[in-house]
């Protein structure tokens, strides 16, 4: 992928996460309430980069896993 969207799924990962954190302070609910909408579109934004990303690899399902290859000793 490239880094627009990589950026965007770590942006809004650090972004819910701190959300979450907010719920539990002592913030208005109307706050929380704009930025769980917020958090709901930026999700819904990242979803769309990510699928429509032009990644393309090499790898085919023969490869398995990097780190564990099977029957390639």
């Amino acid at each position: 992928m490239k880094n627009s969207a990589m950026f965007l799924v770590l942006f809004t990962t650090v972004f819910l996460f701190i959300l979450t954190g907010l719920v539990f302070a002592k913030i208005g609910f109307s706050w929380v309430f704009i930025l769980t909408v917020i958090g709901q579109l930026l999700v819904v934004l990242m979803v769309y980069k990510v699928l429509r990303d032009h990644y393309t690899t090499n790898k085919t399902f023969e490869d398995f896993y990097e780190d564990f290859p099977i029957g390639r000793e």
